[in-house]
């Protein structure tokens, strides 16, 4: 029976029948010091639920759990292997990518000849199988999976097994974890739940149930323990202190200190062999006979412990009944001893792994050979995807170098593994300490690209650039020279640092159409810098549809995203849209889920500028959830600035401004233009003007984003009555528009032009044109081809054929802007729109037949996620295959589509297939 735990059982309670009555998964960390308690309340969650032995079809399988050994935490997936060894036959069921590389985590033979290996695999392919997996168990009826210590969990387990928490949803599987105050770093996301000592009154009732207990004794035990559960039991008689001495030691050392007096009482073979245990550590009985054979011990000499409640024996596994004794029966024994403990547990090990922990344990000096093996159990860590594991591993491995070089080119690697497992300042340090006594050109040109890419994450972009342009600009030629400098040419182009993107320019062969039209660019050299991002996109457009196979290299990547980048840059919207979905798809086909992020977030903000904001706002929502959900909490902050045009279109200032700040940093050229673009039309027109001058003197000033603010500001200048501070802005647009060659660029610029015309007149033709690029751009992207440029071009044309006094002509553009401006939920440009209509002597209001269009707007009425499920769906897309695609369970993907259809007026898949067309992103 557990004492003061009602508040803790019935949280637990309500998780459970929320999975068994409604299928909805929960996961939860308790948190706690040692003896607390958080182990008990594990096996009595084990008694809440139809775990196991209840008759029912795979109720065995229901209930998954593990132990985190501190002896584990350098062995990759260790812990994950602990939870899945029941239902390992489950994986052939997994969706290929996913059965491979979990497969591939847990060192099992591939289901099939090619399924698969390491390399390739995103860290956190194991944690979207594991979610699979529990969600296939759960259609069997409710899951519970128990960790307990979960602090010594190895890394890669711990974030496997937290991934797959974090995008639990409707599954029907709870999730506990027990650890202590520290370790176990769960990050957001994931509930906790502290577990506090007991009050008197609840000690009092724990100590009732030990017989023989004097009431002095028992007094002071109720005083020492400090409402310890462990304390309470464990300070009993006969090791209970005296009434009247004092415990100068803290809880957790009295509490030990009590295991040891009790262990020292055991015959000399006896604790050779707990020794042993607590040595091995993983609990695996073989390996400690083996052991205690080569040091004259035996099975029989466990029998007192067993006795005395120290240890379970059961099969091929020995346990201690609590980690402080383990901790006792190792911390209580000499040194000497317990390296002679070591050497004959690495002596008898079976697996190469465990052998070498212990060689490593065993070393007093420098030992080449320990280091050799270390360095190899690091490799297999690494082509596992335990990165975090296979970092620790390479930095033992250095720390046993006896010769300097190998030391640094172990600690070279160390820092490369922590940063693949994302641990920046971690990599940074050893990348620091490696760099002094690294000689070879290859391992320096890693630990340069290891610093610059730390940072980078740090949020310093031209340090990044600048360190590798100059370590690239003396390391000679080769591909990972030009690699570096391609990096460090986009480091630059993000950091707004012209000088040195213009380095790596000069450093490149001319081929490299990307960096040097970025340079070019920069240059203002549009005519030359235009045609050669061109270039580059349709060579990628070309191309892009070949990557189906394996994942490709790095370098075939960073050359897909550069199109993409580029297509950004140069204003190509229907190229930017068309190679980010692919490469989103890429990662989806692949598990990438670190990836996919970045890649969301391009595609979003082609999206922003093709005027799928519906799309960009769902793009952007996945994109954050899974940045949080793989710990990149930073670029989850930033994402908040790619819909901030979308919040200055709307006219929403305090949306606006809640964005910009919990991206944090100060605003960049695009937010700028954002907030320029907001004052401009709420009629704020000197504000709009100032705001977004300062930007004229950015790098960035040259490319779509910003370029399309010189509109802006051209507009704001012409409405404050400052028509001469419009030349200069209006110049630089019309070059990059005509060497671009961007339909929607060029009608920008002619309404430009019209508003700068000196008559009446003269604003006719350049307004038709503006209008007839409009429409070819349109039908040229396919995607909507700028809709809100091309309303505002409406919107000022109809201005002036009103003044014209053509009112009734002014009437067709002026609808088809409002109409636009409406669709958009651009609510102060939609205002002027009908304000001019009244004007017309029209109505102000949109045509019936848009009207119409409004009411059936059937993407507003869902969920970004649900928006997202249901035109997979409606594509007819299986639940399983969504859920691959979406980094979600297959039950999760059915619950956002039960949710949808009666927003839908819809009951079933076919019925939604109907509306496929209207699903669709909207198209101006």
């Amino acid at each position: 029976m557990l004492y003061g735990r009602e508040t803790e059982q019935a949280r637990i309670s309500r998780l459970i029948a929320d999975a068994r009555d409604h299928r909805r998964s929960r996961a939860l960390v308790l948190r706690g010091e040692a003896g607390i308690g958080k182990s008990a309340l594990l096996e009595w969650a084990v008694g809440q639920g139809p775990w196991a032995g209840d008759g029912r079809a795979g109720g065995a399988e229901r209930l998954l759990r593990a132990t985190g050994f501190e002896a584990e935490e350098d062995i990759a997936f260790g812990g994950l292997n602990q939870v899945l060894w029941p239902v390992r036959a489950r994986l052939d069921d997994l969706p290929g990518p996913q059965g491979a590389a979990l497969r591939t985590a847990l060192a099992l033979p591939a289901a099939t000849a090619g399924a698969g290996a390491g390399r390739g695999h995103d860290r956190f392919a194991a944690g979207l199988a594991v979610l699979t997996l529990l969600a296939d168990l759960a259609e069997d009826g409710p899951v519970l999976c128990l960790v307990d210590d979960a602090q010594w969990l190895d890394t890669a387990s711990a974030e496997a097994l937290v991934f797959a928490a974090r995008r639990l949803a409707a599954e029907g599987v709870v999730m506990l974890f027990a650890a202590r105050e520290e370790g176990f770093a769960a990050g957001g996301g994931l509930e906790e739940l502290w577990l506090g000592r007991l009050g008197r009154d609840d000690a009092e009732r724990l100590l009732a149930q030990r017989d023989g207990v004097p009431a002095t004794v028992r007094e002071r035990i109720i005083h020492e323990s400090e409402g310890n559960p462990l304390a309470l039991i464990e300070l009993c008689p006969p090791a209970a202190p005296e009434a009247g001495t004092t415990a100068p030691l803290p809880l957790a050392d009295r509490v030990t200190a009590t295991f040891r007096e009790r262990i020292d009482r055991l015959p000399e073979r006896t604790r050779l062999m707990l020794l042993l245990a607590s040595a091995e550590g993983r609990g695996h009985l073989p390996t400690v006979l083996a052991a205690g054979a080569v040091l004259g011990a035996g099975l029989a000499d466990l029998e007192d412990a067993e006795r005395a409640r120290l240890v379970e024996v059961t099969g091929s596994w020995i346990g201690f009944r609590h980690p402080l004794i383990r901790a006792a029966a190792y911390q209580g024994t000499v040194a000497a001893r317990r390296l002679e403990a070591h050497r004959a547990l690495a002596a008898s090990a079976t697996d190469p792994d465990c052998g070498v922990r212990h060689a490593a344990a065993a070393a007093t000096a420098p030992d080449e050979d320990v280091a050799a093996r270390l360095e190899r159990s690091a490799e297999r860590a690494r082509d596992r995807t335990g990165y975090g594991t296979a970092a620790r591993l390479y930095r033992q491995a250095a720390d046993l170098s006896p010769e300097r070089r190998g030391r640094a080119r172990r600690l070279g690697a160390a820092a490369t593994a922590s940063l693949q497992a994302g641990r920046i300042e971690d990599a940074r340090e050893l990348a620091e300490a490696a760099g002094p006594d690294t000689a070879d050109p290859a391992e320096r040109n890693g630990l340069v690209r290891v610093r610059a890419a730390v940072e980078f994450e740090c949020g310093d972009p031209l340090t990044a650039a600048r360190m590798l342009v100059d370590h690239a600009a003396l390391a000679g030629t080769g591909d990972d020279v030009q690699g570096m400098l391609r990096t460090g040419a986009a480091y630059a182009w993000m950091a707004g640092e012209t000088s040195v993107l213009c380095r790596a320019a000069r450093l490149l062969p001319s081929a490299d159409k990307g960096v040097h039209g970025m340079a070019r660019l920069v240059g203002g050299d549009y005519e030359a810098g235009l045609p050669l991002l061109n270039g580059l996109i349709e060579a990628a457009r070309s191309g892009h549809g070949a990557g189906t196979g394996a994942p490709a290299s790095g370098d075939d990547r960073m050359e897909a995203v550069q199109a993409v980048l580029a297509a950004l840059i140069v204003g190509d919207d229907e190229g930017a849209l068309e190679l980010a979905a692919a490469e989103a798809a890429y990662c989806r086909r692949h598990g990438l889920a670190g990836a996919l992020p970045n890649v969301l977030e391009v595609l979003a903000r082609a999206q922003v500028a093709a005027g799928l904001h519906r799309d960009a706002e769902a793009t952007v929502a996945e994109a954050a959830d899974l940045a949080r959900d793989t710990g990149a909490w930073r670029r989850a902050g930033r994402l908040g600035t790619v819909p901030a045009r979308i919040a200055a279109i709307e006219g929403d200032r305090a949306r606006l401004t809640a964005l910009l700040e919990a991206a944090g940093g100060p605003p960049d050229a695009a937010a700028v233009a954002a907030l320029g673009l907001l004052d401009l039309g709420l009629g704020r027109y000197e504000e709009a003007l100032r705001g977004l001058e300062e930007i004229t003197l950015h790098p960035h000033r040259h490319t779509a984003d910003v370029m399309v603010a010189a509109a802006d500001q051209i507009e704001a200048a012409v409405r404050a009555g400052r028509p001469d501070r419009a030349r200069p802005p209006y110049e630089r647009l019309r070059a990059w528009a005509d060497a671009g060659g961007r339909p929607w660029a060029a009608a920008v610029a002619l309404r430009s032009q019209a508003l700068l015309s000196d008559s009446e007149d003269a604003a006719r033709e350049p307004f038709e044109e503006a209008l007839r690029l409009h429409e070819e751009a349109v039908r040229a992207a396919g995607q909507g081809g700028r809709p809100f440029e091309k309303a505002r071009t409406e919107l000022l044309y109809g201005e002036w054929l009103r003044r014209a006094r053509r009112r009734s002509d002014a009437r067709v553009p002026l609808r088809s802007a409002l109409e636009t401006f409406e669709r958009l939920n651009a609510a102060p440009w939609a205002e002027r729109a009908r304000a001019e209509l009244r004007a017309t002597g029209g109505n102000g209001q949109p045509a019936p037949a848009h009207e119409r269009a409004l009411a059936d707007d059937l993407p507003a009425r869902l969920t970004p996620q649900e928006l997202q499920v249901v035109r997979l769906a409606a594509d007819g897309v299986s639940s399983r295959e969504i859920a691959a695609q979406l980094f979600l369970s297959p039950r999760t993907v059915e619950y956002h589509l039960y949710k949808a259809y009666p927003k839908l007026g819809v009951a079933s898949r076919k019925e939604l297939s109907r509306l496929r067309e209207e699903l669709e992103p909207a198209r101006t």
